[in-house]
């Protein structure tokens, strides 16, 4: 029920016994004080039927009442408004004679109305000639705009800021396709240019607009609603005249547009006006509508003093349906347009001496014709004192932008069981909200139905609409298929000649029917061939998606490729395939074609690093070994050969020379172990070269067949446009359509008539490969595409649901077995793609740490060794000679054998002892450094005397 305020017995008496109180100081407020000299101005009024129609009594109460509550409270200003009220009897010629009667015989300085779009643009270009103001509290028409007179008032809030409410609905409900029911005039038509790009912003879209006279019979409105029924869509969006609206409804409910499934929009100038109806028949046939509705803030001055006056006031005016009137918005309104006029007025006569029209010398003298119309002077001043007017009114902040009340904020309501109920608002800052001025994702990007209260829908349905359906009576989906010749895996028809029935299969189809599987709801289709009656192939996917775009077919289904060119005409679904163009070359073994094989196994960077270790371990080992190893000693070039040798030989563990030094041996072990490492690897990869094929693609790189001028081929034809932009000439381009005619052309090569490589889409490479997989491999991609996917007209219902479908399919077990069943391998192919074969070689990056070990042991064996060797001979180090005649001698030192060591034989370094005592070279140095004392080094070092048989290397 639409709430209506109801007094009590005590308040009735109270407005009988103030009737005459209420009588005589309105009388006073516009009565003209004694003791001021008082400037009546003239003021229209046109309204439809005053006289009989409650809403106009009401709007014209609250003009009166507007002007009574000013001037009471402005006593001192010296202008009074006198009304001048006029009936425009529902009919533009009326309402314009009207107008010209005001403007001619009454010399009003502005007129307020009319009521209807109609009436206000023909009045407009009145007051435009005359000069004269026109305000419209009732006329929300965009339309009235762009008419551009400056000396035009819109008071009431314009239908084009509403589309965007009406847009962030659909939104928030994923709705696809909206469609209007309008009334067949100027008022109806405006808005629909600003909702059909409203609801383009969001991904919405207007199929169809049903159009229905004012005039439109019973009959007609039931024929157009049947013919709704008959379309997917199932969200209406009615805008027109409360009258109409009423039998429409009617007769939506009556054939049962008003059930479960239905979605149905009011705009705020059918909501607006649901206050002053009490036609509850026609309210409950709303049951589960939404509707968008101007935002009036509930404020004291309102609610508890403007209403409770308005009341009394109408009451003395019309005491027979007083009780039973509501206040609309558009009542609102007209308080505050006459307010705001008032006060303009009264700005405007305190500076102005002059407020006369002119009249028109040239013009015959005849009352009815337009060219006698004076000029009014007190018209320009007026605009501008209008244009720059601000207060609080009733109805809200009263602003004027280009004479436009700005007025933005809205409330949606959902009417069940005649009332009305809130259930969010919208503002242009934050969109929709359950509660106005909640912050909370803050933003019109955030738009979801949960920013809405719960929503009771037609049907007394709770689940949401999903805005379409299947109708009961349509027909079938109409599903064109593609007529190929090569390349049927993907879509294959045949006809069986005996029953003439075509039969539709192929990856494709399976793909599709699986989707359909999925989704919750039955969805009946048919396939169509794109074919002429001779079976061949009707055009290309281009002309498919054009066909679909002009209404010839509802889908396509098939190996159609997502494009730039085609989305302008179709929508796509989610891809079901692979995307890419890519290329099918021959493939060689590269293996067995060079001499230099053996190298391959390892790059030039191991080769490198493991030579230069080889001769640092020999280095080494040398080092430690050289005193205390017989075999580490000899001429220079011997001992060099020797080193060199033995490193060597450790590679295939062939060395003869024995290593006595701890430290050598530990250095030895790791680099064994580092070499056992690199053979074994070399061995595996070499091994692999020489008995494994490694097939490689005799092309790579798109840009070698370019510059060598090679001829390619192509399947589709926007390839060879892509192929062209690259660079390729015509003549080097040919178009394939089996995979037969592809392998003959490949087989035969650039040279001998054929190609070097073919381009087209991964699925239809993949399809060729597994037929051919022994001889060709893919490479690329070299350009990129979206795949294959579904067609659907734009704004299609289907796309979304069909969109899920298809990832869900894609995204499981089932794609394979359907890949599986139409992409068979041959039986002797093991991959589609290229071989994975690296030819690089390996490199010190796989070895690095073993390489790291070797030399940190190296390192630390050589340091301990050096370190010790000096502290055995610190006595020649701490020596006063020359620091190049101490490394002299520690050479020489090093140089020679340590006959201490256990290695030698004890008796041989006796009986050098015995035979020459005082000739030791060592001994000579250590006397010559220490003057005398042959002692030194021995005590000092621990070793014993050399004998004569030390000097040199042996």
């Amino acid at each position: 029920m639409i709430n209506k305020v109801k007094y009590p017995s005590s308040l009735e008496k109270l407005a009988l016994s103030s009737m005459f109180f209420l009588f005589l100081s309105s009388s006073i407020s516009l009565a003209m004080p004694q003791n001021k000299t008082i400037i009546p101005v003239n003021v229209g009024v046109v309204l439809d039927d005053h006289i009989h129609s409650r809403a106009q009594k009401i709007w014209l109460s609250c003009i009166k009442m507007a002007l009574i509550d000013f001037y009471a409270s402005n006593a001192h200003y010296k202008t009074r408004v006198v009304l001048k009220v006029r009936d425009s009897k529902r009919n533009v010629v009326h309402a314009a004679a009207a107008a010209l009667d005001l403007i001619k015989n009454e010399k009003v300085r502005a007129i307020i109305g009319p009521v209807t779009t109609m009436e206000t643009s023909f009045v407009i270009n009145l007051g435009n000639e005359a000069h004269v103001p026109i305000i419209s509290f009732s006329s929300t028409s965009p339309s009235l705009t762009s008419i551009r007179s400056s000396y035009f008032f819109q008071f009431a809030q314009n239908d084009s800021i509403q589309v965007k409410v009406i847009s962030s609905i659909v939104k928030a409900f994923g709705w696809r396709q909206v469609v209007p029911i309008y009334i067949d005039t100027a008022y109806g038509e405006a808005i629909i240019p600003y909702l059909t790009d409203a609801l383009d912003e969001v991904g919405a879209r207007v199929p169809y607009r049903s159009v229905i006279s004012p005039s439109a019979t019973d009959d007609q409105i039931e024929k157009e609603l049947y013919k709704l029924m008959t379309m997917q869509t199932r969200v209406f969006l009615v805008h027109m005249t409360t009258s109409l609206c009423s039998r429409v409804l009617y007769k939506a409910k009556a054939i049962g547009m008003m059930s479960e499934g239905y979605v149905w929009i009011m705009t705020s100038g059918i909501t607006n006006r649901l206050r002053m109806m009490d036609d509850f028949s026609f309210l409950n046939s709303m049951d589960g509508v939404l509707g968008v509705q101007t935002y009036v803030p509930k404020t004291k001055d309102l609610h508890q003093q403007f209403i409770p006056r308005w009341h009394l006031q109408f009451l003395k005016d019309t005491p027979a349906n007083s009780f039973s009137a509501n206040l609309d918005v558009f009542a609102l309104w007209a308080y505050d347009a006459a307010h705001a006029l008032a006060i303009a007025i009264e700005e405007v006569t305190w500076s102005t001496s002059n407020i006369d029209f002119q009249k028109s010398h040239t013009a015959p003298n005849n009352s009815t014709d337009l060219e006698s119309l004076a000029v009014s002077q007190y018209g320009p001043k007026l605009c501008k004192a209008l244009s720059t007017t601000r207060f609080n009114g009733i109805a809200g902040d009263f602003r004027l932008v280009d004479r436009q009340l700005q007025s933005s904020t809205f409330q949606i309501v959902n009417i069940n069981g005649g009332a009305t109920r809130t259930i969010g608002f919208w503002t242009p800052q934050n969109g929709l909200r359950k509660k106005l001025g909640s912050s909370v994702n803050t933003g019109k990007g955030s738009i979801s139905n949960g920013n809405l209260g719960p929503i009771i829908w037609p049907g007394d349905s709770l689940s949401v609409p999903k805005g379409w359906e299947i109708p009961t009576n349509g027909k079938k989906l109409r599903i064109a298929v593609p007529q190929k010749v090569g390349f049927t895996e993907f879509v294959k028809i045949t006809k069986d000649p005996s029953t003439n029935i075509t039969d539709v299969s192929g990856f494709s189809i399976d793909v599709f029917e699986a989707a359909l599987e999925i989704l919750p709801y039955a969805l009946p289709y048919e396939f169509i061939p794109f074919a002429k009656p001779d079976g061949t192939t009707a055009g290309n996917n281009n002309d498919l998606c054009y066909q679909v775009s002009i209404g010839n077919f509802d889908a396509i289904v098939g190996d159609t490729t997502i494009t730039a060119n085609r989305s302008l005409f179709v929508d796509f679904t989610m891809p079901y395939t692979e995307a890419g163009i890519v290329m099918v070359v021959p493939v060689r073994d590269s293996n067995r074609k060079s001499a230099w094989a053996f190298l391959k196994p390892w790059r030039w960077d191991l080769w490198f690093t493991t030579a230069c270790f080889f001769l640092f371990i020999g280095f080494v080992v040398w080092v430690l070994e050289h005193r205390i190893n017989k075999h580490f000693r000899g001429p220079p070039s011997h001992q060099v050969g020797t080193s060199i040798w033995f490193s060597f030989s450790t590679m295939v563990f062939a060395q003869t020379e024995r290593v006595v030094s701890n430290w050598a041996r530990v250095v030895m072990i790791i680099w064994i172990f580092v070499l056992l490492v690199l053979t074994i690897n070399y061995t595996a990869s070499l091994t692999s070269l020489y008995t494994v094929q490694n097939l490689q693609p005799t092309v790579t790189d798109i840009d070698d067949l370019l510059k060598k001028g090679e001829k390619v081929g192509h399947v589709r034809n926007y390839v060879r446009d892509m192929l062209k932009q690259k660079g390729f000439d015509d003549s080097n381009l040919k178009r394939f359509t089996t995979v037969e005619e592809i392998d003959d052309a490949l087989s035969k090569g650039s040279a001998n008539g054929g190609v070097a490589g073919v381009f087209d889409e991964t699925p239809n490479l993949k399809l060729f490969l597994a037929k051919y997989c022994n001889k060709y491999t893919m490479v690329g991609p070299f350009f990129r595409t979206d795949g294959f996917a579904f067609a659907f007209p734009k704004g299609s219902p289907f796309l979304q649901d069909v969109s899920q479908a298809v990832l869900n399919v894609t995204g499981g077990e089932k794609i394979m077995n359907i890949e599986n069943k139409w992409f068979k391998k041959e039986s002797s192919c093991q991959d589609l793609t290229t071989p994975n074969i690296n030819s690089n070689g390996l490199g010190v990056d796989s070895f690095w740490v073993l390489f790291l070990i070797v030399a940190g042991a190296s390192i630390l064996a050589l340091i301990i060794f050096v370190v010790s060797f000096i502290y055995r001979h610190k006595g020649i180090w701490s020596s006063e000679a020359s620091i190049w005649c101490r490394i002299q001698n520690m050479l020489t030192i090093f140089n020679e054998k340590d006959l201490s060591y256990h290695t030698f034989n004890i008796n041989e370094k006796e009986d050098e002892v015995t035979a020459l005592p005082n000739s030791s070279p060592e001994s000579s140095v250590h006397q010559n450094l220490n003057q005398g004392n042959s002692n030194s080094v021995s005590s000092g070092s621990g070793e014993k005397q050399a004998g004569p048989t030390d000097q040199g290397s042996p």
